[in-house]
């Protein structure tokens, strides 16, 4: 076991999270950033900066690098005219010649149109003074009709630039029904004079998501989750610095006039007349799937060959891709799949009105292009770790010097001499979930990967073809108030040499004071305390791993518990059983499964994350 020395962290924002064994008078890090929640496993109690996440996505997207590959690709225009001859993924048009076989063509570029839903149900501008959450006007979507359409004009206000010049907002009042629904948000700027910006917030004011503009348009779109019986409030403006204006609840309060003109917007929950173009396209065990749409298109979907949704995306979340990931970014809606067999998958576009043209691309996995024989390492770091903190969009961002797993044993009254027990745990956990279950019931028949740790293997943090997960620090320490981050979401494993990070603060909390506490599950029925510890800790990190082998969340409050599962859940995380007791007989074995997409997040349809990161472990080929 390597020793490190650890530097004093700079004094600065005093936090109320201490790490075990330091006292409160001892100086802790500085401020603490918002980690992104997809790549993320929050504890229960958390609540979302959607303002700085925000911020974070842009950065990203940024300094991401895009991964160019050679060759042109294959060109397919749509046969249908109008509606119904391709809408199903039973009657899809099949596109000959795509594929990484060999005479196969990896790239695809599909062209279409859609067919605009007639039955939206058009209403008069809402007038002004429409300027603030207050002031919304109730559109009675999606409580009482599926759709709207609509005018406006930006500056037509006492705000504009006839006014006094502080910039013109229309709200627009959105309102849950019985159930949760996703509603997608348009602008369409008739005139081009405006560039508009939508942003959505709660009654409170607080900013929930924001879109400037569609690719090459000034029009824009955004896609909100609408609670059951909850109001949110989406807000047109001028695209700019001055768009957001400095309280929402209050007319006025804007920076400055940006652009300003007539708009269009529709609002719709999808529901209705809408148009769906699919293509089905054949694939290879262990193809790496990846689709971008763009044009009028604002909706992706991958339907497997039992004609089941296995991604549904309306939204470009690429930015969270690894910088060496070669797969499709950019557009309204970007999806990514790894197939788990053989077959013919199908590829599908909707909500949309106009042309669309939708780039599809198939990759072997990352490993399965090493030239010689190798096999991917995960390393478990127990006792420390310096990381720059810049690859997770922590500001301010640099190195973090994180303190051992051995710290946090007596904040759940353990001992030293309980420190190997505690390894041993963590260690056999995620070497049941990854190297065992993944050889096991995965369909990747070339699957190798070695787990690695800090106590019995020699440090291979810097070599090509290994991954850590650091298993130790606090929120102060990182700067990240989390309990679990991945470096990227990465299908495929394109960036096999990532970092993640599994934080024990929250983890030590005494009993009662977090949900996500292991305390709170530990009592004097708990039989095996360190083998409970060391199984909830193993899952997080198993989870973390899944994410940079290329999994997304799935739904963690359905009747499956699995790794995937978002953050929110402890219970089932940790799988403490109908007892809810930590270290009993009905604890619950948690794997990587079959499991529906977290609905919070923007996805639809059955992720496969047992497959997705069985076939990120591939032995290279020779």
């Amino acid at each position: 076991m390597r020793k490190r020395l650890f530097g004093v962290l700079a004094a600065g924002v005093a936090l109320s999270l201490v790490a075990a064994g330091q006292s409160a008078a001892e100086p802790v890090a500085q401020q603490v950033s918002q980690p992104d929640p997809m790549l993320a496993f929050l504890p229960a109690e958390a609540k979302i900066d959607w303002n700085a996440v925000q911020q974070n996505r842009e950065s990203r997207k940024q300094s991401r690098t895009k991964v160019r590959t050679a060759g042109s690709p294959l060109a397919y225009s749509e046969k249908e005219t109008g509606q119904g001859a391709n809408d199903t993924p039973a009657n899809a048009e099949h596109v000959a010649g795509f594929g990484t076989g060999r005479g196969k063509n990896p790239k695809l570029k599909l062209t279409g149109d859609l067919a605009g839903d007639p039955t939206i149900p058009v209403v008069t501008p809402f007038p002004e003074m429409n300027d603030a959450v207050p002031n919304a006007g109730d559109t009675h979507v999606p409580a009482q009709g599926r759709a709207v359409r609509t005018s406006g004009t930006i500056g037509d206000g006492p705000y504009g630039s006839a006014g006094d010049g502080s910039g013109d907002h229309d709200f627009y009042k959105l309102t849950g029904g019985a159930t949760g629904q996703w509603a997608t948000v348009e602008t369409h700027t008739p005139t081009g004079g405006l560039d508009t910006l939508l942003a959505a917030f709660d009654v409170n004011g607080q900013l929930q998501g924001q879109n400037d503009n569609l690719v090459g348009t000034t029009d824009s779109r955004l896609r909100v989750f609408v609670q059951p019986g909850t109001d949110v409030y989406v807000m047109v403006a001028g695209a700019g610095p001055g768009g957001i204006p400095a309280d929402p609840l209050k007319p006025g309060t804007g920076k400055h006039v940006t652009t300003e003109g007539a708009y269009d917007l529709t609002i719709a929950t999808g529901d209705g007349q809408v148009d769906r173009d699919f293509f089905s396209v054949d694939l290879k065990a262990g193809d790496v799937l990846g689709a971008s749409a763009a044009g009028r298109a604002t909706r992706v979907m991958i339907h497997d060959p039992a004609g089941r949704e296995v991604f549904g995306s309306s939204q470009d979340v690429s930015f969270l891709y690894a910088e060496t990931s070669p797969m499709p970014a950019g557009g309204n809606a970007v999806a990514d799949f790894v197939a788990p067999k053989d077959g013919r998958y199908t590829v599908g576009v909707e909500n949309g009105d106009g042309a669309y043209d939708v780039t599809v691309e198939a990759y072997r996995p990352g490993s399965e292009l090493n030239p010689r024989p190798e096999v991917l390492s995960i390393y478990l770091d127990f006792d420390g770790a310096r990381v720059n903190t810049r690859i997770f969009g922590a500001e301010p961002a640099g190195n973090r010097d994180l303190s051992p797993l051995r710290n946090f044993l007596p904040a759940w009254g353990l001992t030293a001499a309980d420190e190997n027990a505690v390894i041993d745990s963590v260690v056999a956990t995620v070497r049941e979930n990854i190297e065992h279950d993944l050889a096991a019931k995965g369909t990747n028949k070339r699957f190798a990967v070695r787990v690695l740790n800090s106590r019995d293997h020699a440090d291979p943090w810097g070599q090509k073809n290994v991954s850590r997960v650091v298993v130790g620090g606090t929120i102060a320490e990182s700067g990240i108030s989390t309990v679990g981050i991945a470096q990227s979401i990465d299908a495929g494993n394109f960036g096999k040499e990532e970092t993640a990070l599994v934080l024990l603060d929250v983890l030590s909390k005494p009993a009662g004071q977090s949900a996500t506490s292991l305390n709170t599950y530990i009592t004097p029925a708990t039989v095996n305390k360190t083998a409970f510890i060391g199984r909830a800790i193993g899952n997080i990190t198993a989870h973390e791993a899944g994410h940079m082998s290329g999994s997304w969340h799935q739904d963690q409050f359905n009747a499956v518990n699995s790794i995937m599962d978002q953050g929110g859940n402890p219970k089932g995380m940790f799988g403490v059983g109908p007892d809810a007791i930590g270290g009993t007989a009905d604890d619950v074995d948690v794997d990587y499964q079959e499991d529906v997409l977290n609905p919070n997040e923007g996805f639809t349809g059955v992720e496969d994350s047992l497959n997705r990161t069985a076939w990120a472990y591939t032995r290279g080929n020779n």
